[in-house]
């Protein structure tokens, strides 16, 4: 991975992304839930990463070091990051096992997910996304506090992630270049370069991904420490763990079923304001981050073709899909307030947003749909033309409206699951290049998304306990 600055010099990452409403302060305290409860990064099972438990990370195979590789062997294994320690780099027979354990996973790639070898596998693209969506639950799983990433599992995602990323090497695109040859003459050629979307976003995401590794480890010494529920000390108070992102929000209480994740405990009379300043700090990065990867996984997925059968499956109306009080609003207001129309639902769970995404992103398609179609009018309907709106305009205003009412609905709710679109759109793809970088933009906000929430968790504990104070 390459060397990337730290977060620390500047609050914004600098890729010019535009910043969205769904920023937090100290004014609207939100809470986590479980780490990896982040839906975006669910996908169907991969045997790339084989599920591991915390007792089972430590012993996929360990980097060499590429000191003295002189074997292709040693070559190949330098290349996709698989290095040993410097005590046990010169010995065959853990080269060897890297090298099997290499092939074994890649062959799994190449069957499709299909050990039969009988050539029912999914696509190579849907293979290597859940390779990477797993691989992010592997490691980042369990990891539920603002910690450091234990080494061996640092180790294991950075190893592995090269390996998948270095598909990107050989995914190319051919320009035409002219060329002088020794006489003089000039001739047209092909040469190839790495193709434009890859080379613009895989760089990008490597920095995001390492400015994330770099916050973690950042908070190696702090005031505040974690206690499982159910022994805590009169000295600390419990913060909430369900998060959800509106901009006025009463304070989160912990979800009773959520007894698993670790609370957070502060000093009596709270953390510094040097601390403070630092989690500050570090969550204004952490939030740049992750609008910066959704930025790039929402461009990924808009550029990926709409596959038929989602199309067959729209509604034949765009009022039956969205229902008929928010058809009325979006048809009839003269200036349409989609946060307006959010505010008028009442929204009060993440399943009844992700339920109102799919009916809103449905009517905006099926109205798309309806605007390009010939209308092969008969005479009673171009009477009805001439004392109507245009029907084609009219469909194109509510595509529209309902395409600006899920862009809030998605800015208000950043947590929010894939829609029915957007999972048809990852499976249905075969584009590997495309698959590669909207899977790992995908786990990265998902990973920045959970940061944020982890350090207003803890100023949310301090707040409480300065108030119990005064």
């Amino acid at each position: 991975m390459e060397n990337v600055s730290s977060p620390d010099e500047s609050y914004d990452v600098g890729y010019g992304y535009q910043a969205s409403p769904s920023s937090v302060d100290d004014q609207s305290p939100t809470l986590s839930g479980n780490s990896f409860a982040y839906c975006r990064t669910s996908s169907e099972t991969s045997a790339f990463s084989e599920h591991t438990d915390e007792t089972s990370w430590s012993e996929t195979g360990s980097p060499m070091s590429s000191r003295g590789m002189k074997s292709p062997t040693r070559a190949v294994l330098s290349r996709l990051g698989m290095r040993q320690h410097k005590t046990i780099a010169d010995d065959p027979e853990t080269v060897d096992l890297e090298l099997e354990l290499m092939k074994e996973r890649f062959s799994k790639l190449l069957l499709g997910e299909d050990m039969s070898g009988g050539g029912k596998g999914v696509a190579t693209a849907v293979t290597i996304s859940n390779s990477i969506t797993n691989l992010y639950a592997s490691v980042f799983g369990q990891h539920q506090r603002l910690e450091p990433l234990h080494p061996d599992k640092k180790l294991m995602w950075k190893r592995e992630m090269n390996c998948l990323l270095s598909v990107c090497d050989y995914i190319v695109e051919f320009v035409s270049t002219s060329q002088t040859l020794q006489d003089g003459t000039t001739v047209e050629a092909l040469t190839s370069r790495p193709r434009s979307d890859i080379h613009i976003n895989l760089p990008a995401l490597r920095k995001l991904d390492a400015m994330l590794l770099e916050i973690l480890d950042s908070f190696e010494t702090t005031e505040f420490w974690y206690a499982e529920q159910g022994s805590m000390s009169n000295n600390s108070t419990r913060a909430g763990s369900f998060r959800k992102i509106v901009p006025v929000q009463p304070q989160p209480q912990r979800k009773e079923e959520k007894w698993w994740l670790p609370v957070v405990c502060v000093p009596s009379g709270g953390i510094s304001e040097k601390e403070r300043k630092h989690l500050r700090h570090k969550r204004d990065c952490a939030n740049q981050i992750h609008k910066a990867a959704m930025a790039i996984n929402s461009s990924i997925l808009a550029e990926m073709e709409i596959p038929e059968s989602y199309m067959a499956s729209l509604p034949k109306s765009g009022k039956a899909s969205v229902g008929d009080s928010i058809y009325r609003h979006m048809y009839s207001a003269e200036k349409f307030s989609p946060e307006h129309l959010l505010d008028s639902l009442n929204i009060s769970s993440e399943h009844e947003a992700l339920e109102l995404a799919d009916k809103v992103e449905a009517s905006m398609y099926t109205w798309r749909r309806k605007s390009c179609m010939p209308q092969a009018k008969s005479s009673w309907v171009m009477v009805k033309d001439l004392v109507s709106d245009d029907r084609t305009d009219k469909n194109n205003v509510l595509a529209e409206r309902a395409e600006s009412l899920l862009f809030c609905l998605k800015q208000r709710y950043p947590e929010l699951s894939q829609t029915t679109l957007d999972t048809s759109k990852i499976h249905c793809n075969r584009d590997v290049g495309k698959a590669i970088l909207e899977s790992y933009s995908r786990v990265l906000e998902s990973l920045a998304f959970n940061v944020v929430a982890w350090i207003e968790d803890v100023l949310f504990v301090d707040k409480t306990m300065k108030k119990q104070e005064e």
